[in-house]
């Protein structure tokens, strides 16, 4: 295997919970859907995708069978890639139901939220609350995700929408139930986390335990300047339409895989090069599932 240190992993959150057809038609929600999108993004570069499986009209699901079929479909159809299941499935969900699902399909990686907090949808121009929301992460949820998580050998992905979350994280990881690398994930811009600022994402390099990665993503205008900040500060890059249905000239994606391709090319102009799915399982510490 080529040497990983110049490497950049791009991971692509292909659908999210709450970005439609009708936003962008390209959001996939039938397995086969998340499979060809799943297919250009790695041709396009990323070695991981994110997966919030839906049904056929778009929702949501915590339904283990439509889980399964999603992920087996983007496996058959790239073997290589790298499956990132989400432990968010949907509003309402109970804690058992974000997480029993994970445990029976046992992706290589799954997210791992590390508060609650306020995640809304708020018009950015007025500040007018659209829905308001909670988004429950007790301690003892990240606890007993995180030690289910690693007896199951599946890689958490430690999501973090402001620097409490990675002292959460660290508090809790002093029971040890985290095997070494920890992986976490910036997530700005989300209405109750934190917007992006450059002072912020170095404060939370900073607060980093050694010898952990690091990746960033950003809600709509946060994409492309948090996934370019993190390139810089030798982290990892999360694009996707789950995050941002446009590219920065502001047209619709045509997919997730294109944003994939501004990615590639942002890590190219600072001389980074894109992760094969191998290069990120050894980054990263994953399994080869």
């Amino acid at each position: 295997m080529a040497n990983t240190r110049n490497k950049v992993i791009i991971c692509a959150a292909l659908a999210g919970a709450t970005t439609m057809k009708n936003q962008n038609p390209a959001v996939p929600y039938t397995p086969d859907e998340f499979a060809a999108e799943a297919a250009r993004c790695f041709d396009a570069g990323a070695a991981m995708v994110h997966v919030h499986a839906r049904d056929d009209d778009g929702i949501p699901t915590h339904e283990i069978d439509r889980i399964q079929a999603t992920h087996d479909a983007i496996k058959d159809r790239v073997p290589e890639l790298i499956v990132n299941l989400s432990s968010a499935v949907g509003l309402g969900k109970t804690p058992q139901q974000r997480l029993v699902q994970i445990l029976a399909v046992k992706p290589a990686m799954a997210s791992l939220n590390t508060n609650t907090m306020n995640f809304s949808f708020i018009d950015r121009n007025t500040g007018k609350i659209v829905f308001d929301n909670i988004f429950e992460n007790t301690f003892t949820m990240l606890e007993s995700f995180g030690v289910a998580m690693e007896a199951e050998g599946i890689k958490p992905e430690i999501e973090c929408y402001d620097i409490g979350g990675i002292d959460n994280t660290l508090l809790i990881a002093k029971q040890g139930m985290f095997s070494d690398p920890m992986n976490f994930n910036f997530v700005w811009g989300v209405a109750g986390g934190q917007r992006f600022r450059a002072d912020a994402f170095i404060a939370m390099v900073n607060a980093l335990p050694p010898g952990a990665n690091f990746t960033a993503c950003g809600v709509g205008l946060d994409q492309f300047p948090a996934i370019t900040m993190s390139c810089l500060m030798r982290g990892h890059m999360r694009v996707g339409l789950e995050d941002n249905i446009r590219v920065p000239n502001g047209d619709l994606a045509k997919g997730s895989f294109e944003q994939v391709e501004w990615a590639v090319q942002i890590a190219r102009s600072l001389g980074r090069d894109a992760a094969d799915p191998d290069d990120a399982r050894s980054i990263m510490g994953i399994k080869h599932k």
